[in-house]
């Protein structure tokens, strides 16, 4: 199976990539100009990159450190301001540390809609009870940092179980 990282190809075939429109429609729409965006699921440097050529402050945070060295390098090519800032870890244990958002928003991995690592605390390689749990933990740690009468915002994959139910 190949392993993706929105956009960046480990090996195979190519991977998603998060639409940059949809992005800068959902801040312009659920985050204050010169808000502070969290992304508890950062593979990708679209989030980031959008909310910086918005005038937004990013966080982000991936468990792959070869993920975060390729959001830099393409920060680093587009050069917004303020620059996104990107963590490597688990979300569960680094949200404590986020700065309060204006707007959580973020991508997870579904199901095996696409295995993004062989490291065992990655979503994509959990079974599904085990990935839902994980998943919630993560949700609602990132529910602490959200400011009050704020939006937050996870975009949810076409995935199937075995018998075809989402």
């Amino acid at each position: 199976m190949a392993y993706f990282n929105n956009g960046v190809t480990i090996a195979g075939d190519s991977g998603s990539i998060f639409d940059p429109v949809l992005c800068e429609l959902a801040y312009r729409w659920w985050c204050p100009a010169g808000g502070q965006v969290v992304d508890p699921f950062a593979g990708g440097s679209v989030r980031g990159i959008v909310a910086g050529a918005l005038g937004m402050r990013y966080w982000g945070c991936d468990l792959r450190a070869e993920q975060i060295a390729a959001n830099e390098a393409q920060a680093d090519e587009i050069e917004t301001a303020p620059r996104p800032e990107w963590l490597c870890g688990d979300s569960l244990e680094h949200l404590d540390s986020a700065p309060q958002a204006d707007f959580v928003f973020s991508c997870p991995p579904y199901g095996d809609l696409e295995k993004y690592s062989d490291d065992p605390a990655d979503l994509s390689t959990m079974e599904w009870h085990t990935f839902a749990a994980a998943y919630g933990r993560i949700i609602l740690r990132a529910m602490t940092v959200l400011k009050p009468n704020r939006f937050a915002c996870f975009v949810v994959g076409d995935f199937r179980d075995k018998n075809g139910f989402y």
